[in-house]
């Protein structure tokens, strides 16, 4: 018995290692500033913003207008928001604004759809499609800086999204993970030369290729599946560092659980899509599409952190010797963290949200086993 919990505790060990291995090296590799590399151009080139709207009555307006605001020609900008069970004030308001408003009413919402019909009805073509999420702000430079990136190349960008409010606990603690997810899967990658992860929202795409491959999403994780198709194709995704995007982060624990049940069912319909175009992968050598799937087979970091405090606790109990490389384990993890956590999140104040991280795994747990039918249905993180 004690030979076979052996092998139990190592075939573990070896496999929570690799992931607290590939998530050390990225992080590592994140330490280094990355500088804007894109000359400006003179050159203006056309832009759609894309706005897809649920039930967002709340925060659509200060989103619009702040796309509105931006320092490039009018006539080379066009917002449009696609309105999906709003209120009908709501609608009339925005009709007042120099944007387009689609409005919809499907009897099964999800982004990917919203996406897909302002795509087949929006008027004129564009040379960038940027999607922004309903609670976004951006600084009024958003679309000149993306101007340049495009004009030197780039098909595909991801800004950096950064926490618009971290007024309660569960804000900050999404804060820190979002910026734990820019270090790691976005500056890092980035940096060791492989492509950006996007993330859903501040994601720029040329319109042609967009307008092409927008009615292929089809599940509620539109960000993974635009991901599976500009990789397979070999479009290396750009993320820029010092471009900002104000996200709103979620406040309440119901709405947590939501959202991150909608992103684990994302990534793990992603995993098994991309294991069956793996192996073609392999053979045209595409680093980046590999790196993708491998990425996606990883235990969420909440759930690496639980399982690696229960083992390593259970184990100092029962054997200390076997124990030792778990804690090992644990400091290498926390180190990882602490490279990848910016500066202005590590405050006493914030600190305190620490408490919530056993609340937060439970609910991760729970998740694992409500993952069926997730991708297909939209579940709604309420904001604001």
């Amino acid at each position: 018995m004690e030979e076979l919990l052996l092998l139990v505790d190592n075939i573990l060990f070896v496999f929570i290692a690799v992931s607290v291995l590939y998530l050390f090296i990225f992080a590592l590799f994140s330490m280094r500033v990355m500088k804007n590399r894109y000359p400006k151009s003179r050159k203006k080139h056309s832009f759609l913003v894309l706005i897809p709207a649920y039930r967002e009555d709340k925060v659509i307006m200060d989103s619009v207008k702040s796309a509105l605001a931006q320092d490039y020609p009018a006539e080379k900008l066009e917002v449009a928001v696609i309105s999906d069970k709003m209120r009908d004030e709501t609608n009339i308001a925005l009709s007042e604004l120099p944007i387009t408003l689609f409005v919809i009413d499907p009897e099964e919402s999800s982004k990917g759809l919203a996406l897909h019909y302002a795509m087949e009805n929006v008027k004129g073509t564009y040379d960038m499609v940027v999607i922004l999420d309903a609670d976004n702000m951006v600084n009024e430079t958003f679309i000149s800086d993306l101007n340049d990136v495009y004009h030197s190349g780039s098909k595909a960008i991801q800004a950096h999204r950064v926490a618009k409010n971290i007024n309660t606990e569960m804000a900050v603690l999404d804060a820190i993970s979002e910026e734990i997810n820019n270090s790691i899967f976005r500056r890092g990658h980035v940096n060791i030369g492989l492509s950006s992860a996007l993330i859903g929202s501040g994601m720029a795409l040329e319109f042609k290729w967009f307008k092409e491959n927008s009615g292929k999403l089809v599940t509620a994780g539109e960000d993974k599946e635009l991901e599976i198709l500009l990789l397979k194709e070999g479009v290396f995704i750009d993320f820029l560092d010092d471009v900002l995007v104000y996200d709103e982060k979620v406040e309440k624990e119901q709405a947590f659980y939501n959202q991150r049940r909608r992103w684990l069912a994302a990534q793990y319909w992603s995993f098994f899509t991309g294991l069956k175009d793996l192996p073609k992968a392999i053979l045209k050598n595409n680093i980046d599409f590999i790196d993708k799937v491998f990425q996606w087979a990883l235990f969420p970091r909440i759930i690496l952190i639980g399982l690696i405090v229960i083992i390593t606790a259970i184990t100092t109990l029962l054997k200390w010797e076997i124990s030792i490389k778990w804690w090992i384990l644990f400091i290498a993890l926390m180190f990882t963290f602490a490279m990848a956590i910016p500066d202005y999140l590590v405050t006493k104040e914030n600190s305190k949200a620490i408490k919530r991280l056993p609340i937060i795994f439970i609910l991760m747990v729970l998740n694992m086993f409500r993952l069926r039918g997730a991708t297909k249905k939209f579940i709604h993180t309420e904001k604001g």
